[in-house]
């Protein structure tokens, strides 16, 4: 069975996302990475439920957070 295709950078290896909840004004240590940014934004969702206990992920939040992913 074939892999699915991943972006790859000149040098052959993986490219993905990655976010640091300090990169968005936390006192959080937390680093997530992922293969695409709708993949990042769920690891990020359920991060911000269990460890910062939010309910809702307001859209002023969901901007810094997609302002602050870096491609890795």
């Amino acid at each position: 069975m074939e892999e699915p295709a991943k972006i790859r950078d000149e040098m052959g290896g993986h490219m993905g996302k990655e976010l640091r909840c300090s990169d968005v004004g936390f006192d959080c240590g937390f680093v997530v990475r992922a293969d695409t940014e709708e993949e990042l934004m769920k690891k990020v969702a359920e991060h911000a439920k269990e460890v910062h206990d939010m309910k809702e992920v307001s859209e002023e939040v969901v901007a810094k957070v997609t302002a602050a992913i870096r491609e890795v």
